[in-house]
């Protein structure tokens, strides 16, 4: 069992990081303005479950291979850089949608809210930082477990709050012109939360 003060560290550091604003919550409020909780749902679940399974990779030997393959850092730098670059002209083309509206832009996908955390390079910085900052070598399983419990349930509370808070804003943007403005300006938000990740 991990020592409480060692929990408590662990609680304060996974609840920072998945708090903090950063690609997933500024792509899951722009999603809760556009188009709602409910067909938010899947991004929210996939982002949850995609971060589990990349601090699993982690603790499997992935921070490893990055030690081992700098190229490998690069790589993700550029490919998650220009994958957010694109997800950011998404977020700054869509249009609030209404009930019944099949013909707009859609919210991501479970599996592209999961893919997104192997290239997101904050997801993998506190993937990689949770496994050798918390888990002990001697008590390895023990130690990985509570840190899936911690993030799974922090990057879940966490990705519902913004949602919401997008939710929040949807009687406030239903003014189209107000909506173009909002998206755009998470749009450009997205892009600056790249800058300091390919630093």
């Amino acid at each position: 069992m991990m020592p409480l003060d060692a929990i408590v560290a662990l609680a304060v550091f996974t609840f920072a990081t998945a708090f903090t604003p950063g690609p997933n919550n500024i792509m899951v409020t722009a999603s809760g303005v556009n188009f709602g909780f409910a067909r938010t749902i899947p991004h929210m679940a996939g982002i949850t479950v995609g971060f589990l399974v990349l601090i699993v990779a982690c603790a499997a030997g992935l921070g490893l291979v990055f030690t081992a393959v700098p190229a490998l850092q690069l790589a993700l730098k550029i490919i998650g850089a220009l994958y957010m670059l694109w997800l950011a002209w998404k977020v700054a083309n869509a249009r609030p949608a209404n009930d019944g509206d099949d013909d707009l832009a859609r919210p991501l996908t479970f599996l592209q809210g999961a893919a997104f955390q192997w290239v997101n390079p904050k997801a993998v910085v506190i993937a990689l930082s949770a496994i050798s900052l918390y888990v002990r070598p001697d008590h390895r399983v023990a130690d990985i477990l509570m840190v899936l419990l911690l993030f799974g349930f922090f990057t879940a509370f966490t990705v519902v709050t913004w949602t919401g808070f997008g939710v929040a804003l949807r009687a406030v943007l239903r003014d189209p012109r107000r909506a173009r403005i909002f998206n755009v300006v998470m749009a450009l938000l997205l892009v600056a939360s790249i800058v300091p990740m390919v630093l």
